[in-house]
């Protein structure tokens, strides 16, 4: 007799010979050098993001209680919007409950069926799904490739476009032409969304990101997403943009519409590890020298950021060195199909401005033996 939930079992067989099995498991961190989360400045167990986190409750209570439009929007929130364009200098800032939803309503709520999105070959799931949610047409670019960006632009048959990209990719660690795409979607009639979910807190001036680095804040047409996750060590989105953006987003995004507001716990941590940030500069210093450091050891080229990628053979040769590597007490990410957009298999590397020289030694001994060595 046949089930109606036969083909995904079949579906979960085929992902356990091509060795693309992903498991949900609790991390204890104990003596462990964690290459793989992504509290890029350590400071998720600063003792002024936590208190901050702990006096949010205190203040606000648990949960937000409500969508922003209805009685969700707090103090805290305005607080921290502020905070995050005096990091930026951008216009105007409107935090959501995520990233992902950052991206979906950044990207839905600028396209529609008049509009032709071109989408880098790269980009995060998050930007993916805010292009098929908007219903637009959309047009994959090669990754990276300017020339490939204009020609699709200039082809257009339609009123409208978005070129949606990510300021340093959150697989391979590369950076974007920022400032090139800028001018370009600007000579094009385009919108630019520009996801900085893994450049905020770690490149531009004071961590204010690749657009701010660009002098992008003097154009109207450029939307750049974020996150609280990451440099911030909290949880939450953001969407930076003009205030004629932040009105139209606010008031036509389901996503952030129907959603209920960022918990206060995440925004007041976020809200303090902005201010640490302020008062540390040191820590991006810190950040990229421990990147430089471990991909030096990986033998792979220095990224600007904090992300780092190392091509393995395949899946399961993946799945192997990060159990080698989980054996020594480091923690590296294994990148396969289809988080890879590429299609290869890889070891994802991220440093953080916590870790030690001790630890860093440990580290990159581990990863010396763990990568394989060119042909």
């Amino acid at each position: 007799m046949t089930s109606s939930l036969d083909w995904i079992r079949d579906a979960a067989a085929a992902r356990e010979k091509a060795g693309l099995v992903r498991r949900v498991s609790a991390y204890r961190p104990g003596d462990v050098v964690d290459l793989a989360g992504n509290d890029y400045l350590g400071l998720r167990q600063h003792p002024a993001v936590k208190d901050a986190a702990t006096a949010a409750v205190e203040t606000y209570g648990t949960g937000a209680g409500a969508s922003r439009l209805v009685t969700g929007t707090l103090d805290v929130h305005d607080e921290l919007e502020a905070a995050l364009v005096g990091l930026t200098g951008a216009p105007t800032a409107l935090v959501t409950s995520s990233g992902y939803t950052a991206n979906l309503s950044a990207v839905s709520t600028l396209a529609d069926a008049g509009t032709l999105i071109v989408s880098d070959e790269h980009a995060h799931a998050s930007l993916i799904d805010g292009c098929r949610l908007s219903r637009a047409a959309v047009t994959v670019n090669r990754h990276n490739d300017l020339e490939h960006v204009a020609e699709l632009l200039a082809r257009r048959d339609t009123p409208r476009a978005v070129v949606v990209a990510e300021s340093v990719y959150s697989v391979l660690g590369d950076t974007a032409p920022v400032e090139d795409l800028v001018a370009l979607t600007a000579e094009s009639g385009a919108i630019l969304v520009l996801d900085e979910a893994h450049a905020l807190g770690v490149l531009g001036p004071g961590g204010a990101g690749l657009a701010s680095a660009a002098g992008a804040w003097t154009a109207e047409h450029v939307v750049v997403t974020g996150t609280l996750s990451k440099s911030f060590a909290a949880q939450g989105g953001v969407v930076l943009a003009a205030p004629v953006v932040r009105d139209h987003v606010v008031n036509t995004a389901r996503p952030f519409v129907y959603d209920t507001g960022l918990a206060p716990a995440a925004a007041g941590a976020a809200l303090a590890a902005i201010g640490v940030l302020h008062d540390h500069p040191e820590l991006t210093v810190r950040l990229r020298a421990n990147a430089t450091r471990l991909a030096q050891a990986c033998g792979i080229e220095v990224p600007d950021g904090a992300v780092m990628s190392v091509p393995m053979p395949g899946p399961h040769e993946t799945v192997e060195a990060v159990a080698r590597a989980a054996e020594h007490g480091v923690r590296v990410g294994a990148f396969r199909p289809p988080s890879t957009p590429d299609g290869s298999s890889r070891l994802r590397l991220t440093a953080h401005a916590h870790h030690t020289d001790a630890e860093l030694d440990r580290a990159c001994t581990v990863l010396a033996g763990l990568v394989p060595t060119p042909v």
